[in-house]
């Protein structure tokens, strides 16, 4: 079988990948996304790093790098292409744009009647300000695409909105206003692969952001009956093969949905679980790949 890993080479899950496909006898290419070269009425039609990626039966994609706007659009096509050539692509493209652009991922949870905090986006200034009022005055502000908690805030008076939301204006972002749910400190990363949780970790940190790129410390998490669900589902909502989805747990065994993860990072959950998450995600897509 042919597989390459979309990735930085001596990343540790690009590398922990890399391991767990040499453990099933699969000897995979390591090609950088920031390499690709597409052609028209050529061939090969795609290559990353010189490999050509649409002689492969599996591409496992696991980073895109931050760019341009033209550069994540060109890596995005680029994937969707392989994908129509036949590569098995993992995760899916379109599943990674979900996973990453968080309103489009928050309208597919309340669309469906997954619990999920309510959130305002806007362009405007006004409008976002208005925003921080209708969702009680107590939000985060987070990037519209974004990952490990990088560039979050809570803003929680006016004066401090004010301020935020007139330093986004200056580079043209947009707005996205989420209201702040209460929480000890503490949250749920479930992982998720085909049809099942394989593991879950509660991250609790001595702030609210509970992600381990920040500092989050996890532990072991019983998967119950609630998180199981919350979390297949929101990972059949963006289409992704595995994904983390994280969740705030509620009074009364409930959870609400924070995000799902289309590129999910599982050292931490390893570390606290003992969960090999690198060679299940392979072994469920080679027994899954003709």
């Amino acid at each position: 079988m042919r597989v390459a890993v979309l990735g930085q080479r001596r990343g540790w899950h690009t590398e922990s990948l890399l391991a767990a496909l040499e453990r099933r006898g699969v000897a995979a290419e390591c090609c950088a996304v920031t390499q690709l070269t597409a052609r028209v009425g050529g061939s090969p039609l795609l290559t990353a790093s010189g490999v050509p990626l649409d002689a492969q039966d599996v591409v496992f994609v696991r980073a895109i790098p931050s760019g341009s706007l033209e550069q994540v659009i060109f890596r995005m096509d680029a994937l969707r292409r392989l994908e129509q050539a036949g590569v098995r692509v993992v995760n899916p493209p379109a599943s990674i744009e979900y996973g990453v652009d968080k309103y489009y991922t928050s309208t597919l949870l309340e669309a469906a009647g997954l619990p999920t905090p309510r959130t305002v986006v806007a362009e405007r200034f006004d409008d976002a300000l208005a925003g921080f009022d209708e969702l009680g005055g107590d939000v985060v502000v987070k990037p519209l695409f974004g990952s490990e908690g990088k560039g979050m805030v809570r803003v929680s008076d006016p004066d401090s909105a004010y301020r935020a939301f007139r330093a986004l204006e200056l580079g043209r972002y947009v707005y996205c206003v989420q209201e702040f749910v209460a929480h000890d400190g503490a949250d749920v990363r479930a992982f998720v692969i085909g049809d099942e949780v394989v593991a879950a970790m509660l991250r609790r940190a001595g702030h609210w952001k509970t992600n381990a790129a920040q500092g989050g410390k996890g532990r072991p998490h019983p998967v119950d009956d609630r998180l199981r669900e919350l979390s297949l589902r929101a990972t059949r909502l963006v289409g992704a093969e595995y994904a983390g989805v994280d969740l705030l747990p509620r009074e009364g065994g409930d959870y609400t949905v924070l995000e799902v993860n289309s590129i999910p990072g599982w050292r931490a959950l390893e570390a606290a679980t003992g969960v090999d998450a690198a060679q299940l995600v392979v072994d469920h897509v080679l027994a899954r790949t003709a």
